[in-house]
């Protein structure tokens, strides 16, 4: 029987920040040994990897890009040096690659490969601003992002609001980031005074802001999260 590679997952810092300060050792000893990686993107894939461990010649990484322009027929090219007994990584943008992250189809296709998958420690900015909030860390679901549809959105939050309160169960989602600002105006106007929100942005770096008060307490206070990745919990008590 042939001997196939490992797909480790390899974590990437959130921002300009050390990588030293929010990754373990295993990440690096993992880069420093693998040349073959799929990425989400060229540019800032090899970025972290030199932050991560500069000995590393850069002549030497082979990098397939996965992003939504990626036809689906490319997978099976992308993992052959896995297929072919080569270790390789799966690196997202920022932070954990196959959670909110295009990587997941990468993984799905190694198990039906039989390929092992190797998930390394590093930042989860939806498990990190869970931890913080003081919301229900029992049960939570992330909801991805919310429709741009100014009547999609609305039903969208008085529904996850309802669902936080009926299964005491904590709603996470996301924005893109130049749409931050807005989307808080939103919330503040659509979701009930006395509902919980946290307000989880630029984590791990030294501009991280997170807080969680009753909707009634954020209309009191200014918040500006133009293009800072944020993650909002909702939980209606």
């Amino acid at each position: 029987m042939k001997l196939l590679g490992k797909l480790y997952l390899i974590p990437t810092t959130m921002g300009e920040s050390d990588p030293m300060d929010v990754l373990p050792q295993t990440v690096r000893r993992a880069i420093e040994l693998i040349d073959h990686y799929i990425v989400e993107n060229d540019k800032t894939a090899r970025k972290s990897i030199k932050a991560v461990y500069p000995e590393k010649k850069q002549s030497e990484l082979v990098l397939f890009t996965l992003n939504k322009r990626t036809e689906p027929s490319e997978h099976l090219d992308f993992i052959k040096p896995l297929l072919e007994g080569k270790n390789m990584g799966l690196m997202s943008e920022a932070g954990c690659p196959g959670v909110a992250d295009p990587g997941a189809v990468i993984v799905k296709l190694a198990h039906e490969k039989g390929i092992q998958v190797v998930p390394l420690v590093g930042p989860s900015s939806i498990l990190l601003a869970m931890m913080a909030s003081g919301m229900n860390g029992q049960s939570f679901t992330f909801n991805g992002y919310l429709p741009i549809d100014k009547d999609e959105k609305k039903s969208a939050l008085r529904h996850f609001e309802k669902l936080s309160h009926d299964k005491n169960q904590s709603q996470i989602f996301i924005e893109t980031p130049y749409r931050n600002n807005k989307l808080v105006e939103d919330i503040l106007q659509i979701v009930n005074p006395s509902t919980h929100l946290c307000i989880a942005t630029d984590i791990t770096l030294p501009t991280e802001f997170i807080k969680t008060m009753k909707i009634s307490d954020w209309k009191k206070l200014k918040v500006d999260l133009h293009n800072r990745p944020t993650i909002f919990i909702i939980h209606k008590m």
